[in-house]
């Protein structure tokens, strides 16, 4: 990817901030006004200055107070204008900045909502998280007040130059030589700095991701006893953080060096070269007391240059990581033209599946290789393999979680890249071995899929699922369950998920072996009461259970990433010789023996 300079890199942002650029534009214009008040008043003073001067020989108060007063006036005038420009500039820019960030959030969130699996799979929560906070929170205080102020105190440099050039052009080339390194200096730092910020925020985002890392496993690190070696490695990398945080500040601080030295040496040598002026009759006193009043309104918008370059440094780094979520391509896309399934009866056939990981070495086969298997309308069937063979990749496949690299999928006769995710998601359940619930209400948990869903359906579900538990819950069904669901056990976490998708009133219903954590009485309950639903509906089910794969109409057996026998289970354990080497291979509870 090509790198781009920080301009190109920070105009990205804002077609984004469209809305605000009106106020945002009114706000520059308030800091130019406020700052041009400040410098009209070193005028004022230098007729002052020239005019008592020439009625030195008359000092009394009939003779000074008339051209005192009209100059006080002004300058008070000016003064105030220039407080009330400072006033309306942050009016204007504070409000439209913090809209542009929420902008910024919901376009970033449905971004991460849009992008596949397979992106998740790869990025850390916590820089995601750390992009979705921190970033923005950067990008909309370089809106409000760093680009303002970094392009009003640049014109009133300018404007301020040329003024010290109308008193005197020989001051003014002195005090412009002496000031000029700092622009060099300041294109240095920015070539230096931006690699720094970059790593810094990286580095926060690390420490983010370690955080939740740590905050979600918190049961096993204390049941293993580990919690003092991941504080260890937390504090270190903390520690290479504030390494990072230290040598930006010390960049920073190098930077306010100059900044401060050289503007004071600018006006030391410019005050020498004034007096002689003065003593040569080449300028007059009041034009050298307004050069160095300038001198001094000047001093600000030249010392805010470090954190004004830095603040719009670690603003260009924000946007680049902002972009590069936002620029990641989404490979599962709806069509342009969506197509229906005019009946949804829930006939579901994979055709010559191949899948393979993206990140997946070239030379590795394929994951699935050419898988056949047709589902019938309300027909059930277990679908067995070793650990490994791919069960629950085919499983993701149905509701593209992932996308078949060659093949299709169809969908009572449509292939399901034609249809919209919505659609196809919406006559599509899945309920997943690894149950994830959301901080929310039992009954916001069970209706994700299906929020309309009447009370009754509500109950049925729950009551297929065995779930009846959440009754005993301190607010029943509005009790809040935790982030993700923690507050309950596996088993629990299970059934809730299990009447998730039973509530949903799929066409399809594909369970990757949502029963791992249930006891056997449990089991054969929720297995009774499945065999209602399974008789109107679609089911593909990963088993690694004997008792689970009893609950199908029939098998298929995936072995080399292909399906190498469809039949009963009492069928396939009498002609099969690897299907009763699988059987064979599970325990109770459904997980793999070791076979030597």
């Amino acid at each position: 990817m090509k790198k781009r300079g920080t301009i190109a890199t920070l105009l990205r942002i804002f077609p984004h901030a469209k809305s605000a650029l009106p106020r945002i534009i009114l706000g520059t214009l308030a800091a130019v006004g406020a700052h041009m008040m400040a410098l009209a008043i070193p005028g004022y003073l230098r007729g002052l200055v020239d005019s008592i001067k020439l009625n030195l020989n008359q000092p009394t108060p009939s003779a000074v107070m008339p051209i005192l007063v009209p100059v006080v006036l002004a300058v008070l005038g000016l003064g105030a204008l220039e407080a009330i420009m400072v006033l309306l500039r942050r009016w204007l820019v504070l409000t439209p900045g913090t809209h542009v960030e929420a902008g910024l959030r919901r376009t970033l969130y449905a971004k991460l909502q849009d992008l596949p699996v397979a992106f998740h799979d790869k990025w850390p929560s916590g820089q995601l998280l750390s992009r979705a906070t921190g970033d923005l929170s950067l990008i909309r205080r370089w809106l409000s007040f760093g680009i303002v102020l970094l392009i009003a105190n640049a014109i009133t440099v300018v404007v301020g130059l040329g003024m010290l050039y109308s008193f005197n052009w020989i001051l003014g080339t002195v005090y412009l030589l002496i000031v000029s390194p700092l622009w060099v200096i300041g294109f240095r730092f920015e070539k230096n700095y931006h690699a720094t910020a970059r790593r810094s925020q990286d580095q926060a985002g690390d420490l983010a991701t370690a955080v939740e890392q740590s905050v979600h496993g918190i049961r096993v690190l204390k049941a293993f006893g580990r919690g003092g070696f991941i504080t260890e490695k937390f504090a270190n990398d903390a520690l290479e953080l504030r390494k990072t945080e230290l040598i930006k500040a010390k960049m920073v601080a190098s930077l306010w060096l100059y900044l401060s030295v050289i503007p004071e040496l600018a006006l030391g040598v410019s005050l020498f070269a004034g007096v002689w002026l003065v003593q040569t009759g080449q300028l007059t006193i009041g034009s050298l007391a307004a050069f160095i009043l300038i001198t001094s309104v000047l001093r600000w918008p030249m010392d805010s240059v470090g954190f004004l370059l830095s603040m719009t440094i670690d603003a260009q780094t924000a946007v680049e990581r902002f972009f590069e979520v936002l620029d990641e391509p989404v490979t599962i896309r709806d069509p342009e033209e969506a197509a229906k399934v005019e009946q949804v009866r829930g006939r579901l056939v994979f055709e010559g599946v191949h899948f393979k990981y993206q990140d997946a070495p070239a030379e590795q086969a394929d994951l699935l290789d050419g898988v056949d298997l047709e589902l019938l309308p309300g027909e059930s069937v277990a679908l067995i393999g070793i650990t490994g063979s791919g069960k629950t990749t085919l499983t993701a496949l149905a509701t593209r979680l992932y996308e078949v690299t060659a093949g299709s999928v169809r969908l009572d006769g449509v292939d399901i890249r034609d249809l919209s995710r919505e659609e196809l998601r919406s006559h599509i359940a899945m309920a997943f071995e690894d149950a994830t619930l959301f901080s929310a209400s039992v009954r916001e948990n069970v209706l994700l899929g299906n929020p309309t869903a009447s009370e009754a359906d509500l109950e049925q579900a729950l009551a297929i699922a065995q779930a009846q538990f959440v009754y005993d819950l301190p607010d029943g069904l509005d009790t809040k369950i935790g982030e993700e669901g923690l507050s309950l056990s596996g088993g629990q976490r299970q059934r809730l998920a299990l009447a998730r998708a039973v509530a949903a009133k799929p066409a399809v219903l594909v369970l990757d072996d949502p029963l791992s954590a249930l006891d056997v009485d449990t089991e054969a309950m929720v297995e009774d009461a499945l065999r209602t639903v399974l008789k109107t509906t679609t089911a593909l089910i990963v088993a690694h259970r004997p008792s689970t794969v009893q609950l199908a109409d029939k098998v298929a057996l995936l072995q080399d990433g292909r399906i190498t026998a469809v039949g009963k289970h009492s069928d396939l354990l009498v002609s099969n010789e690897h299907y009763r080497f699988v059987i064979s291979s599970l325990d109770a509870a459904g997980h793999m023996i070791e076979v030597n």
